[in-house]
């Protein structure tokens, strides 16, 4: 059985957000293809992850003391380090994401859980994993040098050791005479494409 960890990061609610119409479609058919894996569905908004304050920073110091493995930092960092395979659900936001995921990322981001220091310098903890990134555009960014957010969730996965990601965009949304449930049903086409080799 694989632990599939589903992270939710958009404030729209169900049915309004167009990256959660083709990441959730994604889902169900993943589950339908692989019925003995556990998803965990894990909507950043309802958790409340928030910024990190001083307290945070020197819980994060305390990894090796397992009374701390439950704290509100140190248990999401274990969760993402013990999930096989990660499905990112965030639209693109002034060419990132929403913040709240750069929040959690900051979370899971944590030596001697997620990555560690070598010799040779950090050293990624995740290794043969997967994550796919579902991502909904107003326009095309695909190749744009101005695009952050899938460039800097594959920098940070790539950093903690994560080196097969993919990327579902469904781009368009915004423009002005736009078919936008053409455009959500080609990212389920896409989607249900990358959930045959997820």
């Amino acid at each position: 059985m694989r632990k599939v960890l589903y992270i939710k990061a958009n404030i729209k609610p169900e049915g309004i957000s167009r990256t959660f119409q083709v990441s959730d479609y994604f889902i169900e058919e993943y589950k339908k293809q692989h019925p003995e894996d556990e998803v965990i569905v894990l909507d950043l908004y309802q958790e409340n992850i928030d910024f990190l304050r001083p307290a945070d920073l020197e819980a994060m110091g305390q990894v090796n003391d397992e009374t701390k493995k439950d704290t509100t930092i140190l248990k999401y960092a274990y969760q993402f380090a013990e999930a096989d395979k990660y499905v990112f659900a965030a639209p693109m936001w002034n060419l990132g994401f929403p913040a709240i995921l750069k929040a959690y990322i900051d979370y899971i981001t944590i030596t001697g859980i997620t990555f560690h220091y070598t010799a040779e310098g950090p050293k990624g903890l995740l290794q043969n994993k997967k994550a796919v990134h579902i991502v909904a555009r107003g326009g095309e960014y695909g190749n744009a040098p101005y695009e952050m957010g899938d460039r800097y969730l594959k920098t940070i996965l790539n950093f903690l050791g994560v080196d097969n990601i993919q990327t579902i965009a469904i781009e368009n949304l915004d423009i002005v005479g736009a078919d936008v449930a053409a455009k959500v049903n080609e990212g389920k086409e896409k989607a249900g494409l990358v959930v045959k080799e997820f």
